[in-house]
């Protein structure tokens, strides 16, 4: 019964858009065009909002940027394909890249206080690929300087790196999870049928006659418009205001708090230990709209739990260092580092083990599927074999994703193991993560991905193996460039890529002409941004008030390995661990003896995990709004919507990000002069 329950939702996803039976080829001279258009244009707003509010400009640089390019087109009587329209939309967003942002947090980091107090700062002079500690170099505030030069090696290696296996094993995770195991990947329409909107709309402009595409699926863009529409208005009081004002006055304007209001201070005498408030973006609503329901409902049961749960534990003393003066930032960080730091591992363990059962459970069952087959058969498999579309595609061989993986994976392991000196602990170390747990978590995060839409992750993985590799000479362990990522997550990708019909060596062309584009753009403008003001300052409100208690949270993880006492170790705690693992193996383990979906059982987990609340509320409400009204008024024709309406919303909420940003930074570049 719950096997036809769980395949009945997961094939409402399925069913969304298939496969198409041609591929085309997605890269060209627009492309290109258009990735240097955001490296010109966007690249600088989005790394001056993420200091000022601390987020970027969103998927506005996409957008902007295809939808410039397919008006372009459009007057010189042409039109883009989908496969040209996906690679434009996927260099747009690769172009946004900024990896060398980092080095104005590392600047940062190596002269902040909590650096100092803690003991790390006096260490960081071994650390010359991170940044330099010489005052006199930091008060120039140039990259381009001989000091530097090890730090900006450092980022090209781990850019071209990351990328590189980011491309290849994505791609090869995809192939194994969607044509091996015929996983139906959920979230993969949202960003599709975006695509698919603006290739419809340019047909319409552009076909003979409007006959001739009357049985085409043109409702895509009507929708999409409607969502375009929304993130217009709501982006426009939500964030434009604020960041135009900002330009403007010595206040911003903010109707909406961003990014939440705060209830916790006035709930505390009631709810103790538990953080309380509301997230007003709309675009959390529409989010909860496009997430499975039942993965909606769990997390909402899940954050009741906590709410229940944490009064209890300060109750009994689990929960010490909580004070009822304070607020959701101050409760969440008192609470992790005393009960949740600890059992919010033990959570995600149990649900990476319960992605690794669904992995053998679903192997097992499809080995015995084939058995019944042929034994229906009389042992003869004669069924036909389905197209093909490897060749259409433009798939590479196996063997070339494994010499990748292996090659940039010496890499690493390589040049970490010549920083810090060959530690025979800490190379152990790199190579379980290159060979061992890198393949395996990014394995099930692909399952998981193509299942449900959810991925998994196993906190502390990489902080744990360092404290155990016996390492105690100081912080250098901590910046090593390691070879530890979870490369599921990119699977997705691909899937997108095969549902608009765009050939992969499209993808890998423009990975290729996108790297020095990358890497330029992001240091020339990190430079500019610099030699505006010092960093963090009162012109970056996000960095002068966040920076600080972020490195006070990573000095603790640095000061670990320096020999001493370290509050890392007040903070994990192996019974709390099991309790957290053991709860979760608990309650997966009741949730399948009385049948409830999958998507139910990690939505509960994730709100165990002491997820905000802010966030899980108006996610539930748009849940509930899809189920309950949405659906019930437009039946399953719904489910094609909702993630055109979420990608049109998107596209509006960025439409007025970019042009607030825009106003904010050019009134922040304007040279005063004193008459």
């Amino acid at each position: 019964m719950s096997t036809v329950k769980i395949d009945k939702e997961l094939e409402q996803f399925r069913s969304l858009m298939e496969v198409p039976s041609t591929f085309d080829e997605g890269f060209s001279w627009t492309a290109l065009a258009g990735a240097v258009f955001i490296a010109i244009l966007m690249v600088p707003g989005a790394m001056y909002m993420g200091l000022l509010a601390g987020g970027g400009v969103g998927p506005a640089a996409q957008w902007v940027t295809v939808i410039l390019f397919i008006e372009v087109a459009r007057r010189a009587h042409k039109s883009l394909k989908r496969a040209e329209i996906f690679v434009l939309f996927y260099m747009a967003s690769a172009a946004m890249g900024q990896p060398f942002s980092g080095l104005l947090w590392n600047q940062f980091f190596v002269q902040s206080q909590a650096a100092t107090g803690m003991g790390v700062a006096e260490h960081m002079a071994e650390v010359t690929w991170f940044a330099p500690t010489d005052p006199e170099i930091l008060g120039l505030r140039s990259f381009f300087n001989p000091a530097w030069y090890p730090a900006i090696g450092m980022v090209i290696f781990s850019t071209i790196m990351g990328r590189l296996n980011g491309a290849i094993l994505s791609y090869g995770l995809f192939r194994l999870a969607s044509d091996v195991e015929k996983l139906p990947f959920p979230m993969a329409p949202v960003g599709a049928q975006g695509i698919l909107a603006l290739a419809e709309q340019q047909t319409e402009e552009t076909q003979r006659s409007r006959a001739e595409v009357a049985g085409a699926e043109n409702w895509r863009w009507r929708v999409f418009s409607i969502g375009g529409v929304l993130g217009l208005l709501f982006g426009t009081l939500y964030l434009a205001l604020p960041a135009i004002s900002t330009a403007l006055l010595d206040q911003p304007i903010v109707i909406l708090p961003i990014p939440f209001t705060d209830w916790t201070p006035k709930t505390a005498p009631y709810l103790n230990a538990v953080a309380t408030g509301l997230s007003l973006d709309l675009g959390q609503m529409v989010f909860g709209m496009v997430l499975p329901f039942f993965a909606m409902v769990g997390s909402f049961i899940g954050f009741l739990a906590t709410v229940i749960a944490n009064p209890i534990l300060f109750h009994y003393g689990l929960l010490p260092n909580w004070s009822n003066k304070y607020d959701t930032i101050q409760t969440q960080f008192s609470t992790n580092m005393d009960f949740y730091f600890s059992f919010g591992i033990g959570v995600a363990a149990s649900i990476a083990i319960m992605g690794f059962w669904q992995v053998y459970k679903g192997l097992r069952d499809r080995a015995r599927q084939q058995k019944k087959q042929q034994a229906v058969m009389g042992g003869q498999q004669v069924a036909a074999v389905p197209i093909d579309r490897t060749k259409l595609r433009g798939d590479i061989p196996v063997w070339v994703i494994l010499a990748t993986y292996a090659v940039t994976s010496l890499s690493y392991i390589c040049l970490s193991g010549w920083l810090i000196d060959w530690h025979p602990g800490v190379m152990f170390v790199l190579v379980f993560f290159a060979y061992l747990y890198t393949p395996i978590i990014s394995y099930v995060t692909t399952r998981l991905e193509g299942l449900a839409g959810q991925v998994v992750h196993i906190p502390m993985v990489r902080e744990a193996a360092f404290i155990l590799s016996g390492y105690q000479g100081g912080v250098k362990i901590w910046f090593l460039p390691i070879p530890l990522a979870d490369y599921g997550i990119g699977a997705v990708f691909y899937r997108q890529a095969e549902l608009t019909g765009t050939r992969f060596w499209s993808i890998w062309k423009a990975e290729l002409v996108l790297m020095p584009i990358i890497l330029v753009s992001s240091i020339v403008f990190a430079q500019f941004i610099w030699s505006l003001a010092q960093i963090p300052s009162a012109d970056y409100p996000f960095a002068d008030k966040m920076w600080e208690l972020n490195a006070a949270n990573g000095c603790i993880i640095n000061s670990a390995t320096l020999g001493r006492y370290s509050p890392f170790s007040d903070a994990f705690r192996w019974h709390y661990v099991f309790w957290g693992a053991g709860i979760g193996m608990a309650l997966f383990a009741f949730m399948s003896v009385i049948q409830a979906p999958i998507m139910m059982i990690y939505g509960i987990l994730r709100g165990l995990n002491q997820a905000l609340p802010h966030v899980i509320i108006p996610q539930f409400i748009g849940a509930l709004l899809g189920r309950f009204y949405f659906q019930r008024k437009l039946g399953l024709v719904w489910r094609q919507y909702v993630p055109v309406v979420a990608a049109g919303f998107a596209c509006g909420m960025g439409l007025i990000t970019v042009l607030g940003v825009g106003l904010n930074f050019l009134a922040k570049s304007v040279i005063k002069i004193p008459y």
